[in-house]
């Protein structure tokens, strides 16, 4: 499964997971920053700063899992942000492709698994504080369809 990279709103690269971790200069247990996890990950912001052409920090890090879950994270609190690649020398059970831990964050809710979207985003608007949630897309048909049945 690949894992598509936004710089804004632009895709810039679609990577499998081993070619992640082969961009990544830091590798570790992730046990070192997420106490009780086991596995291998690699940090985060080494990883961005690896490959991007960019001359600006992000201001924010979005993220998409499989599930529609999604969280907005400012890019203040991705100091200690690692990526969960492996556990027991396999591939991610739970949380596939891969599990983004954020320990410094302001919410648990940051661990955001089986990530298949992730946005660099470039907008001070989007404020200092993280949200998250489940996307509320329906499309019209959608619509119609549960309204249709409620009768």
């Amino acid at each position: 499964m690949n894992i598509h990279i936004y710089e804004d709103e632009t895709e810039v690269l679609t990577l499998s997971v081993e070619q992640m971790q082969k961009m990544a200069a830091k590798h570790f247990s992730i046990n070192e920053r997420v106490p009780g996890i086991d596995g291998k990950a690699f940090d985060l912001v080494t990883w961005y700063e690896s490959w991007t052409e960019e001359t600006t920090k992000p201001t924010h890090l979005k993220v998409e899992a499989m599930d529609e879950f999604q969280a907005i994270i400012p890019w203040i609190e991705l100091d200690s942000a690692a990526i969960l690649y492996e556990q027991n020398g396999k591939p991610l059970k739970k949380g596939n492709p891969i599990r983004l831990y954020v320990p410094d964050g302001s919410s648990d809710c940051l661990n955001v698994k089986s990530i298949v979207k992730m946005f660099f985003i470039r907008d001070k608007q989007l404020g200092d504080e993280s949200s998250f949630g489940f996307k509320n897309k329906l499309d019209e048909n959608e619509l119609k369809n549960q309204y249709l049945k409620k009768k």
